[in-house]
């Protein structure tokens, strides 16, 4: 979406801090012994105290209020009442939602204890990776300029990218255009970041394979090969300048 309005910037404020706060809370309620559906469940709960919705239940009837992707599950986790969380986990919460007609998607990987599976520079990586590509971000720059920042950040640490999956607009609705924000460089997208949008940037940074495969519930993506992604993201403001982080308060 285009922000016109200040009424419209400060719902934009409530909607993304709603997701944000969640999202931290969820990730610091998360230890070991705990199910996936539990943590789900508090984080509708938080999702709540703010009198938002979940933006996947409620535009996709997804199967849970967030996601939650574990080990070698790459996005769009279902929470379940049979996965329970153990030390070492890598853990993938997504959190979208909708507040007063606004929607923001945020969303974050980090290991749960100790790093059992050495995969703290994988989480390293995806989160310097987005950030160097939001320092980028302005009115009029391309969008595969910021795929490609993605893209060199993972490869210098000897990691992948995972390209069937992207970010994208968000705002009136869970996606909105630009419709692809991919986190490697195409050169046939010609599309460039317009001034007072709104979007979800987010990293898909991979130990193996570029691509993700179905787990075959309908939802589930697995990494290739049993390898594994780190994903974090931000909804941001577009200026002329540096974007404004409307969720920066999820602490990535």
């Amino acid at each position: 979406m285009t922000i016109e309005t200040e009424e419209e910037l400060a719902g934009m404020q409530q909607v993304s801090e709603a997701v944000a706060v969640t999202l931290k809370k969820m990730r610091e309620y998360t230890k070991p012994g705990i199910t996936t559906k539990q943590l789900d469940e508090y984080g509708y709960e938080v999702l709540q105290s703010f009198g938002a919705k979940s933006a996947p239940k409620i535009t996709y009837d997804f199967p849970g209020y967030t996601c939650i992707s574990i080990n070698n599950e790459a996005a769009h986790g279902i929470p379940s009442e049979s996965t329970v969380l153990k030390e070492g986990d890598l853990v993938n919460i997504d959190v979208s939602a909708e507040l007063n007609g606004f929607y923001a998607d945020n969303g974050g990987s980090f290991i749960l204890g100790k790093d059992v599976h050495g995969l703290k520079k994988l989480v390293d990586t995806s989160v310097s990776a987005l950030h160097k590509a939001l320092k980028e971000i302005r009115g009029g720059k391309r969008i595969s300029e910021i795929g490609r920042i993605i893209e060199m950040e993972a490869k210098k640490n000897g990691f992948k990218v995972i390209k069937n999956l992207v970010g994208h607009g968000v705002g009136r609705s869970l996606h909105e255009a630009p419709n692809e924000i991919p986190c490697f460089y195409d050169r046939y997208n010609t599309q460039r970041f317009r001034k007072n949008t709104v979007v979800a940037v987010e990293t898909f940074i991979s130990t193996k394979g570029s691509y993700t495969h179905e787990k075959g519930d309908g939802w589930t993506l697995l990494a290739e090969r049993g390898g594994y992604v780190a994903q974090h993201e931000h909804t941001i403001l577009i200026t002329d300048g540096e974007p404004i982080i409307l969720t920066k308060a999820n602490g990535i």
